[in-house]
């Protein structure tokens, strides 16, 4: 398998679904490619979750995503994002990892995947920024009751529960947790604990206030943590924000502190990087969202434009310049040499 593409988008979540309707209504011969499952980022959120985000901010097309109450669900979400796909026969290929991508002279990349090769003029990433959890590296880590993703409270209920971290993620499976019937201890540094600014991460208020009542009704134990220090099957030691150090009884610990992106493929095809507001993102153009690397663009949630509303919008701005890059250079190579140059070439 060695198909040629105009555009090939890595990732199948908002932005890759969004660059890919924008390539059909440009004309071009696409393909997605997805190591999962489509929107996959979205698949790993809690079970039963709602969105923070309101429905304007989440559909692919005005009007088609339509919840029972004023938020969606994670499911009504997926449903939306994979009836959209089957909708409008967006060309996707699941279950493909992108292995290596090499550059083409004089454009061009060739993708490799678990599965063959492609050809590609323009190259655009639209992968998620959970590829790699943050870790707390502390003995224990790898132990099997140890989990770095959060998906559903039940296999927990009367059994004690650990949820680490200090960010919405975290706070929302603390209450999950704890409303369906775990004995739950989240630990979380004082600064995140005692943030109020939105603008600064603080967790949304309508997470907060059920955390507040399940801590008022006894059912829910949160412990302003300095450091994590070790995890063994039986407990696990903390040192609080009092410099004590002492264990607490623990069958299963959450370590919710964060994730990062996987951009080991675009730093090997040489494209910069720079501070984000909570990890590195690629460097690139603000309009057009090319990097360093001519043909090779990014969008979605490990750019700047990192939430959905920003990753369904970016695509149906840039791909119609790329639309527009590829006609102009096609046009370019028609044209003869000596029109370009004046002179007859012998």
């Amino acid at each position: 398998m060695n198909e040629h593409f105009d555009l090939i988008i890595i990732g199948a979540g908002p932005a890759g679904l969004s660059a890919a309707d924008a390539a059909a209504r440009e004309g071009l011969n696409y393909l997605v490619i997805e190591k999962g499952t489509i929107a996959d980022t979205i698949r790993s959120y809690p079970v039963g979750r709602t969105l923070f985000s309101t429905v304007n901010e989440l559909e692919m097309r005005e009007g088609t995503l339509k919840p029972v109450r004023e938020k969606p669900t994670r499911e009504e979400l997926l449903s939306h994002y994979i009836h959209f796909v089957l909708d409008h026969n967006i060309r996707i290929n699941t279950d493909e990892e992108v292995t290596n991508v090499t550059r083409l002279e004089p454009e061009g990349f060739r993708i490799h995947t678990t599965r063959g090769e492609y050809q590609t003029a323009r190259l655009l990433f639209a992968i998620g920024a959970m590829a790699h959890p943050r870790r707390l590296n502390i003995p224990g880590e790898d132990l099997a009751k140890v989990h770095h993703m959060f998906v559903e409270p039940y296999p927990y209920v009367r059994r004690d529960a650990l949820v680490v971290g200090g960010g919405n993620s975290a706070a929302e499976a603390a209450l999950f947790l704890s409303e369906e019937g775990a004995r739950t201890t989240l630990a979380i540094w004082r600064e995140d604990w005692e943030n109020r600014d939105p603008k600064a991460g603080a967790m949304k208020h309508w997470v907060r206030t059920p955390l507040e009542h399940e801590i008022a009704a006894g059912r829910l134990r949160v412990i302003l943590y300095k450091e994590i220090v070790t995890i063994t099957e039986p407990e696990v030691t903390l040192v609080n924000d009092d410099h004590e150090t002492f264990t607490i009884a623990n069958d299963v610990v959450f370590v919710l502190i964060g994730s990062d992106a996987d951009l080991n493929l675009l730093k090997k095809l040489g494209v910069k990087t720079e501070p984000g507001k909570l990890t590195e993102v690629p460097f690139y153009d603000p309009e057009t969202f090319e990097t360093n690397i001519p043909g090779l663009y990014v969008a979605g949630h490990f750019t700047h434009a990192r939430h959905i509303k920003d990753a369904i919008a970016v695509p149906l701005r840039i791909v119609p310049l790329i639309a527009q890059s590829l006609r102009a250079a096609r046009t370019e190579a028609a044209i003869p040499e000596t029109s370009r140059t004046g002179t007859k070439s012998y």
